[in-house]
C-alpha cells in the first residue's frame, strides 16, 4: 500500500520538472493517484451492490468504458476487472471498504497505486501525438469521452483514458498510465514526438 509521505514522483529525477507546454499541447506527470484493481463477476447483482455501497460507484459494464463518480472513476479493463482510481492516500481506504464489502464473495481487491504513473496528455493536437505511437483508431468518432484502452503507446503497454472531449475549447484531454518502469521512456518518447 501506498504511504502518502513517501509518495515519490516516478520521473522525480528528471531535470526540468515533470511539466511540458508547448502551448497547443500540454504533458505532465499526475503521480498522485491511487489505483485499485478490482475483479469480480459483473452478472453477480450481489457483488455489484457491494460495491456501490462500499465506495458509491457503478461499475462499467460496458467494455472500454469509465464511469465517474468524483473523487473516484472506475475503468473497465476486461469483463471481470476494474481500475479504481482515488486521489492519492485515499487508495488505502478504497481497498480496504471493498475488501470489507466483499467478504464471503467472490471477489479480490489489490492496491496497485505504486506499480504505474499517470502521464496527462492535453490540447488540440493530443490524439495527432498519439496517434505517432499507438495503433487503436484515436479518431473522435471511433475513441470519446470516457473511453478506455489497454494498448501499446510508443511499446509501453499502457491504460489510456479520455477525460475532456475534443469540443472542449482546451482540446482533449487524456490520461496515460504506465508502468513507473517505462515511465522514463515514455516521457522522452512523448517530449520529442510533442515536437
Amino acid at each position: 500500500m501506498a504511504d502518502t509521505e513517501q509518495v515519490r514522483s516516478a520521473l522525480a529525477h528528471i531535470d526540468g520538472g515533470t511539466a511540458i507546454d508547448r502551448g497547443d499541447i500540454q504533458l505532465v506527470e499526475h503521480a498522485n493517484v491511487g489505483k485499485v484493481i478490482l475483479r469480480g463477476d459483473p452478472e453477480d447483482a450481489a457483488f455489484l451492490s457491494a460495491v456501490r455501497d462500499a465506495v458509491e460507484i457503478d461499475l462499467p459494464l460496458a467494455p472500454n468504458t469509465s464511469s465517474e463518480t468524483p473523487p473516484l472513476s472506475a475503468l473497465w479493463l476486461s469483463p471481470d476487472e476494474w481500475m479504481l482510481t482515488c486521489a492519492g492516500g485515499s487508495e488505502v481506504n478504497v481497498s480496504g471498504a471493498l475488501s470489507m464489502a466483499l467478504t464471503g464473495q467472490h471477489g479480490a481487491v489489490v492496491d496497485v497505486t505504486d506499480s504505474r504513473t499517470v502521464l496527462r496528455l492535453s490540447g488540440p493536437r493530443a490524439r495527432e501525438i498519439l496517434a505517432k505511437g499507438c495503433a487503436l483508431d484515436l479518431h473522435r468518432r471511433s475513441f470519446a469521452l470516457g473511453d478506455v484502452a489497454q494498448t501499446m503507446l510508443a511499446k509501453a503497454v499502457v491504460v489510456l483514458h479520455q477525460l475532456a472531449d475534443d469540443g472542449e475549447e482546451a482540446g482533449p484531454v487524456f490520461d496515460i498510465y504506465v508502468p513507473r518502469s517505462f515511465a522514463d521512456y515514455l516521457w522522452s518518447w512523448l517530449g520529442d514526438a510533442l515536437g
